[in-house]
């Protein structure tokens, strides 16, 4: 069993082709085949199932790749221990980011800040809703994620708290109002956003014994804002999400904090710190430098003084 080997299975695991992996490491698709049979025949099982346009994992592929992510991962971890003592400063970091909020309003100021300090990191950013950023820091698929908090799977650093928001066209009855109910946003259609807000609103409303008339289940936030300006319905989402000029490019839509306020905890959360390399380190350290907020989970800059040191 080699690092190719297991690089080769967690590639095309992720992209869930030969093709697509072989493209992807730059070599031809035969060897990318003759590495996964070796793999299958060195462990005595079956880790992919070919079929004609992609492939699938059995059940202990699955398991496996879980293994596999946590063997590259600390491998990783311990080259970039070794390039940090030789003053390199090289590696790679995954990240896992949802949604405008963490794409559009976090994400760039904290790698901006990064880059500067340690260029010679390579950065890979996966984007997707924030249910899908939890499972890939579960997989290992990314080193760090930004998530909603509270999270207690994860070691957690908080960043930033939002709001939730409604989100009413101009010509509604309410849309005068300095700030709406649940129970009078349960009388026009509801537009329920499927962009990681849904996890959040949706007790709300069971929690207030309330049912909201969903008509929709929207994943883009530009297609909502759209909606409930055409009157479609109306929504809630976090603040956070919505763009930074909503009234020049949305004047027919109005934006008003729920009664009573109800707000959302963004942060950045890693499966096991004691695991995470100097690069996933430095990003914790310089993502709470960029966003200070009291009560972080864990000080990891006391706990691994000299790592952010040599990293710094």
């Amino acid at each position: 069993m080699t690092f190719t080997q297991l690089e080769i299975f967690a590639l095309v695991a992720e992209l869930r082709g030969f093709t697509a992996a072989a493209a992807k490491l730059a070599i031809s698709q035969s060897a990318v085949s003759h590495a996964l049979k070796g793999l299958e025949r060195e462990l005595g099982v079956e880790l992919l199932v070919r079929q004609q346009s992609s492939v699938e994992l059995t059940e202990i592929g699955r398991q496996l790749l879980l293994r596999t992510r946590e063997i590259l991962g600390l491998s990783e971890a311990m080259r970039q221990d070794v390039a940090d003592a030789r003053g390199q400063r090289r590696g790679t970091l995954r990240i896992g980011s949802f949604g405008p909020t963490s794409s559009l309003k976090l994400l760039p100021a904290i790698l901006d800040a990064y880059q500067r300090r340690y260029p010679g990191i390579e950065v890979r950013v996966d984007e997707g809703a924030d249910h899908e950023v939890t499972q890939w820091i579960l997989d290992r698929r990314v080193d760090v994620g930004f998530v909603v908090l509270p999270e207690e799977r994860f070691h957690t650093v908080p960043l930033v708290q939002d709001q939730m928001m409604a989100l009413l066209p101009r010509a509604h009855p309410l849309a005068g109002r300095a700030a709406v109910t649940l129970a009078e946003l349960c009388e026009t259609p509801f537009i329920m956003s499927e962009a990681g807000c849904a996890a959040l609103i949706e007790p709300l409303f069971t929690t207030a014994g309330l049912t909201p008339q969903v008509r929709y289940r929207i994943a883009q936030v530009i297609t909502i804002l759209g909606m409930v300006e055409r009157g479609i319905g109306v929504s809630i989402v976090a603040e956070l999400a919505l763009p930074d000029r909503l009234a020049r490019n949305y004047p027919e839509l109005v934006k008003l904090p729920l009664a009573p306020a109800v707000t959302r905890r963004v942060g950045l959360a890693v499966r096991a710190l004691h695991q995470s390399s100097p690069a996933t380190l430095a990003f914790l350290d310089i993502a709470q430098a960029s966003a200070p907020q009291p009560g972080t989970d864990h000080d990891f800059r006391a706990i691994f003084p000299n790592v952010i040191g040599k990293m710094g």
